[in-house]
Formats: C-alpha cells, sequence, structure tokens
C-alpha cells in the first residue's frame, strides 16, 4: 500500500479523495480552509495536515486538484510548497486544470529535485468525480503513468497518456473548446425550440438517439428547459480554461474565433450575478 497525499478538496477533489480512501489507500489530505478538511476527516476518518510541505512530507505519491496556476505555484513551490519536503523518487500528480506552459515549468522543477511530475487534468464535472467516473488525460513519462494509473482509477474509468509533460493540458483545452461550442449550439437549439411552441421534452428525446445526441445534450438538456443551474461545472470556471485556451492558441497560431465569442458570453453571465451557475446556463443569454 502507498502512502498518498490529497491537496485540495473543492467540488472535484472531496469526492476525489474519498474514492481513494473508500479503496483503502492511507491518505494525508490538505485544504487551504481547514473546515473542509475536517468535514472530510469526520466523514472518513483521514489524516489533516496544516500545509502542503506537511501532507506531502512522507508520501510516495502527491494528488492536487486546486483552481489555477497560480495555485498551483501555491501548493508546490512556495514556502510551504509540497516540493519542498517531498522525497526523491516520489511523484506528483496535477488534476488542476492550467496552462500547459505551467505544467512544462513544474515538471521541470521537480525533475531538478528528483521527483516526478504528471499533468492529468480530468473531464466528467462533480457528477463525475461523485461516481468515480472520471476521464483523465496525462501528461508524463510512461513510468509515471503506469504508478499512478491504478489509484486514478480509483475515480476515473478513462485514463489515458497523451504524451509529455503539457500534453494533458493541451488534450483538456481541446475538450473545454468542444464543450463550449456544443454548450451554445444546445442553448440555441432549445431557445429556437421553446420560441417555435414545440413540445422540448418530447423533441429532446428526438434527437437524442440521432447525430445530434451529447452529453450536454443527454445531461443539461431537460435542466436548461427547466431554467436551473445550481450544480454542475461553474461559469467561472470555465472562464478560466477558455482564456488558457485562447492564450495557448495564440502561441500555437490556431484560430478560435466561436471560442472566442462564447468567453465574452461566460463573460456577460458572470458579470450580471451568474458566475456559480453551471455552464448550460449560457441559454439565460437567449431568453
Amino acid at each position: 500500500m502507498a502512502k498518498l497525499a490529497f491537496l485540495g478538496l473543492g467540488v472535484m477533489g472531496f469526492p476525489m479523495a474519498r474514492h481513494l480512501v473508500d479503496k483503502g489507500n492511507d491518505v494525508v489530505v490538505y485544504n487551504r480552509t481547514r473546515a473542509k478538511a475536517e468535514q472530510f476527516s469526520t466523514k472518513l476518518r483521514a489524516k489533516i495536515a496544516d500545509s502542503p510541505a506537511e501532507a506531502a512530507k512522507n508520501a510516495d505519491i502527491v494528488f492536487a486538484c486546486v483552481g489555477d496556476d497560480s495555485d498551483l505555484k501555491a501548493i508546490t513551490v512556495s514556502n510551504h510548497g509540497a516540493f519542498k519536503t517531498m522525497k526523491p523518487g516520489s511523484l506528483f500528480v496535477d488534476h488542476t486544470t492550467t496552462s500547459a506552459a505551467i505544467a512544462r515549468v513544474m515538471s521541470e522543477d521537480a525533475k531538478s529535485r528528483q521527483i516526478g511530475f504528471m499533468d492529468a487534468p480530468v473531464s466528467g464535472g462533480q457528477v463525475g468525480a461523485e461516481n468515480g467516473k472520471l476521464t483523465i488525460m496525462c501528461g508524463g513519462s510512461e513510468r509515471m503513468f503506469e504508478r499512478a494509473s491504478c489509484f486514478m482509477s480509483c475515480y476515473g474509468t478513462k485514463i489515458t497518456l497523451m504524451g509529455s509533460s503539457g500534453s494533458g493540458q493541451l488534450t483538456k483545452m481541446v475538450n473545454q473548446i468542444c464543450i463550449a461550442g456544443l454548450v451554445q449550439g444546445l442553448s440555441e437549439a432549445l431557445n429556437f425550440g421553446q420560441k417555435a411552441g414545440l413540445d422540448m421534452e418530447r423533441a429532446l428525446d428526438v434527437i437524442s438517439g440521432g447525430a445530434a445526441q451529447s452529453w450536454q445534450l443527454e445531461n443539461r438538456g431537460n435542466t436548461m428547459l427547466d431554467d436551473t443551474f445550481d450544480f454542475g461545472f461553474a461559469v467561472d470556471w470555465m472562464r478560466k480554461d477558455l482564456r488558457i485556451c485562447i492564450e495557448e492558441a495564440k502561441e500555437n497560431g490556431s484560430e478560435l474565433p466561436i471560442t472566442a465569442l462564447i468567453a465574452q458570453f461566460y463573460a456577460r453571465l458572470s458579470n450580471i450575478g451568474y458566475g456559480k451557475n453551471d455552464t448550460s446556463s449560457l441559454i439565460r443569454l437567449l431568453r
């Protein structure tokens, strides 16, 4: 049995860490807001650390799921960061959605300390995390991937090594670009159907059996019709992800005209107070 640490117990990290504990692993947890760590410990009897460095001190593998590039730096290379105490030969697996650039920087920094670093962003949302059915896109060496896979399988069902450091994050960007377009298309379609006077529940049932079928349609179609958005992947997090996509596109010379437009729509939603709502709330701008 490996000794594990998990840093970040948000809407994704909490259930992911829970699955590791449920599978019988020895897990030390850290969260910036200690109350959340205490809640986790009360439910699952896991050990709590006061800092990332303390959590990582004796760990064979440290998993993390935090907010963005700056949060990742804070839990790794700050004065109380995990990299300060991780033992040679240990591995850091980052499930945060970040830029590919910071993943590469962290990988090089870790290498200089004789530890491993793998970027491994996830897709599937809170429901996927709760049910242990996340998709995980990994960037790193085959050795790192093989070492971490058995633990990631506690909360992931499709776990793929995409290439060297940063490849996991680039794949997550592809994922988010696809989602943004899908959600906007679904929003326009549902709004169109409602204004045309169709029975949209029946319409959704019909088109779900054809070429329009998608995860977004199956899981968000009816809640969009009901104007219910107090769950899921928050608008503000999608704004962060799309910003990363657009910045990367500038670097590699690709065009993202639709993604850039939808990023503006999400900014409008956030500015009128819907930043914590699910990304499917895009339809609100059409109503």
